[in-house]
């Protein structure tokens, strides 16, 4: 490092700041240092480093699942992220009996200096010791708590939107399609639908859930169309694919007869036929914030974060005016 300030004829701390990826640089000299990095072979040397900092630049990712749309999407982002801070990151998934302590014991061998847990792994954090491992947490999606920072999406004002589109649509009213109980996630879509439906005097009928697969989509959707439903709110894209295909192999169509309407806008949303009307979830902006909120705790030890990250209503094909009635 002495030899990197040297070439590059600034101080050692400012080497530093760059090699810890400090914004406390300024452009011109940051690419002066990295330069000289380069020309050097210079490289950190992560054990060195946490033997002097006592940090080890490792986070954990705590989660239930990587099989789900979502959780894939939050590690890639969470990946991203904090190879953007010069983190590299650690990921346990829960077994069967959604041991959460053990999994913080796990990180916390490994010497990682704080964890973000995802989505439905956060039912288990709300009830357990959190700090007895130790470790600095950022919980997505989950109720506000002092003993831990919390990003999450804005999943009720995205199924408002959601809902107050078909109803601007003439739509009676609007099925709910709803994701797992225990699922903060599922909760906060069901509230924002249900909150939208009493809004606007609208029956609020009661939702029929799924398991976030496209699969539980299929199945359920033969206890949507046999109550008439004329719009369909699905909890997430996945579980909308499923309504999609059960509409087409009953021989109806959509938008014609159904109008459907997902959420997250996974990448292949505007492929499924029809393209799907759905809330987008900013993934990225959301692991993004989960790892800022995380590196500025361990690093700063600034409190616990309570951030929300907005969604967005994109409409697509899926979505029409409510069938005339006695059609």
């Amino acid at each position: 490092m002495a030899d990197v300030a040297e070439r590059a004829g600034v101080s050692g701390q400012t080497v530093s700041r760059v090699v810890n990826a400090s914004p406390r640089v300024d452009p011109e000299t940051r690419a002066r240092i990295e330069a000289a990095m380069t020309e050097l072979g210079y490289r950190p040397h992560r054990a060195a480093r946490a033997l002097r900092t006592g940090r080890t630049q490792t986070i954990g990712l705590v989660v239930s699942t990587l099989a789900s749309v979502g959780n894939s999407r939050m590690l890639q982002a969470v990946a991203d992220a904090a190879a953007t801070r010069g983190y590299a990151l650690t990921v346990v998934t829960l077994g069967a009996d959604g041991d959460v302590a053990a999994a913080f014991e796990r990180l916390a061998e490994q010497g990682v200096d704080g964890a973000i847990v995802l989505n439905e792994a956060t039912a288990h954090v709300r009830g357990a010791d959190v700090g007895a491992a130790g470790l600095r947490l950022v919980v997505v999606d989950s109720p506000r708590d002092d003993r831990f920072g919390v990003v999450e999406t804005d999943h009720a004002g995205g199924a408002r939107h959601a809902t107050e589109h078909l109803l601007a649509l003439g739509h009676a009213t609007v099925r709910h399609l709803a994701g797992p109980g225990g699922s903060f996630a599922a909760a906060e879509r069901e509230r924002g639908w249900r909150e939208a439906l009493t809004a606007a005097g609208a029956s609020v009928p009661p939702v029929v859930r799924g398991d976030w697969t496209s699969a539980s989509g299929f199945a359920a959707a033969s206890a949507l169309l046999e109550s008439g439903a004329t719009a369909v709110f699905a909890a997430n894209d996945q579980m909308a694919l499923g309504v999609l295909r059960a509409v087409a192999e009953s021989g109806r169509s959509v938008p014609g007869d159904v109008s459907v309407v997902g959420f997250d806008d996974v990448a292949d949303a505007a492929d499924y036929r029809p393209p799907l009307t759905t809330v987008r979830q900013d993934f990225d902006a959301l692991g993004a914030r989960a790892v800022a909120a995380l590196v500025d705790g361990i690093e700063a030890a600034a409190p616990a974060a309570f951030e929300t990250v907005p969604t967005r209503l994109v409409v697509r094909e899926s979505t029409a005016p409510a069938p005339t009635p006695g059609r």
